[in-house]
């Protein structure tokens, strides 16, 4: 299906004004499908496209993009992209995913010995509750509902704020910081400002909970501090990261997801012939619609992809959303299939940048889902799909507004 393409403003179907190459990312005019423009390129071959004026090479086969993504000649620094933590000459402190080794696997190594899958897994009866009692309010509200103000947004953020100790009360501050550090059109400065807003705060509250430490994820990461391994500033540089990071994207998979499902009928009917399949579903869901869709690196030496000879310094593009519709990889892969293996997906990175969030969003999408199949059995639109509007204004896509309805007793 195709919606409105009023807000394709990440890429155009021209070529940039610079290079006369075209300009990436590509916007979606399908909520559910990359930008046809990938159906004129070659997964064996590389292509030239502009990143906000910059050439560089776009990569779309998934091997390629596996491989490559995997070498340690990509680095993820001196790449115009504010949004990621970097500042200029260097990463703002602690945003880890704008470092590059030995910095990055220092703190990712500190981070992931607090941040682990046992301890995400632990917070299900937390995600559980807090589901809960979102749907709760939704039940009692009049139709129609935007579930996406409802429940997509708020659950992540709930579940992220109590998992670092953060207060909630403050997450209008936290949403509009963030929303200016994701939106297409905020200048440097701005996104700058807003990192800067949410660390200081951050900071404010490392000191408090280095004097009175609780069991939440940033008083943890305080005992880093007193060992000499992180600052004040490293710490609340990765709490703003995770905290930013850990919402706005889940909350808009769980938006988009829900939106994929209520127009896959099919799909949706075996999901709830069969809840057991919601791990898969969860997992195919997040193929199918990879909702970062492309991941930056510039080349530290001079390599070769595909017989395409790429100079030190110069930028690459590598499209996981093409890369998880590669045919050779994934049979028909336009297919939304929860029967299909789709855990070799692309959606969360590949090589040491892989999200380390990961299992968190994994936990919070199938327990969203199974309970809202469970509680609300007869959900759907509430207005036709070609009215929702896509979230191409923004560095993560996803839908503004999913006006739902539902069956009263």
């Amino acid at each position: 299906m195709t919606t409105t393409p009023a807000d394709d403003v990440l890429g155009t179907d021209t070529a940039s004004a610079t290079g006369g190459h075209p300009a990436f990312p590509f916007g979606r005019t399908c909520p559910f499908a990359p930008n046809d423009k990938y159906q004129s390129f070659s997964d064996d071959n590389l292509q030239k496209v502009d990143f906000k004026g910059t050439p560089g090479w776009l990569v779309t086969g998934y091997n390629n993009v596996r491989t490559v993504l995997a070498d340690p000649r990509m680095s993820v620094r001196g790449i115009d992209d504010s949004s990621r933590g970097d500042d200029g000459e260097q990463a703002v402190p602690g945003f880890f995913v704008a470092m590059d080794p030995p910095q990055h696997d220092d703190l990712r190594r500190i981070l992931a010995k607090e941040f682990t899958p046992r301890r995400m897994a632990a917070m299900r009866p937390t995600i559980e509750r807090i589901a809960n009692d979102l749907i709760d309010e939704i039940l009692k509200s009049d139709e129609p509902v935007d579930i996406i103000d409802a429940l997509a947004l708020p659950l992540p953020s709930l579940v992220i704020c109590e998992l670092l100790g953060v207060p909630y009360d403050r997450h209008d501050f936290f949403q509009e910081r963030t929303r200016a550090v994701l939106a297409a059109g905020s200048t440097p400065e701005q996104v700058g400002a807003a990192i800067g807003d949410v660390m200081t705060y951050l900071a404010e509250l490392v000191t408090i909970k280095q004097a009175n430490p609780g069991d939440d994820l940033v008083s943890l990461l305080v005992k880093h501090i007193e060992s000499g391994d992180l600052g004040v500033i490293d710490v609340a540089g990765m709490s703003t990261f995770l905290l930013m990071a850990g919402h706005e994207t889940t909350g808009n998979m769980i938006g988009l997801g829900l939106f994929a499902l209520l127009e896959h009928p099919d799909q949706l009917a075996e999901l709830r012939e069969d809840p057991e399949l919601m791990p898969q579903a969860v997992e195919e869901l997040l193929r199918h619609l990879d909702i970062i869709g492309s991941l930056p690196r510039t080349a530290t030496e001079d390599l070769e992809v595909e017989g395409q000879r790429i100079a030190k310094g110069e930028l690459l593009m590598f499209s996981t959303e093409a890369g998880n519709r590669d045919p050779s990889v994934f049979d028909e892969p336009d297919r939304l299939d929860f029967h299909r293996d789709a855990s070799r997906h692309l959606t969360f990175g590949h090589g040491i940048h892989t999200c380390l969030g990961a299992p968190l969003a994994r936990l919070e999408l199938q327990v969203v889902y199974s309970l809202l199949l469970e509680r609300i059995p007869s959900l759907r639109l509430a207005v036709p799909a070609s009215d929702i509007k896509l979230k191409n204004d923004a560095r993560i896509f996803g839908v503004h507004e999913l006006p739902i309805m539902w069956d009263r007793p």
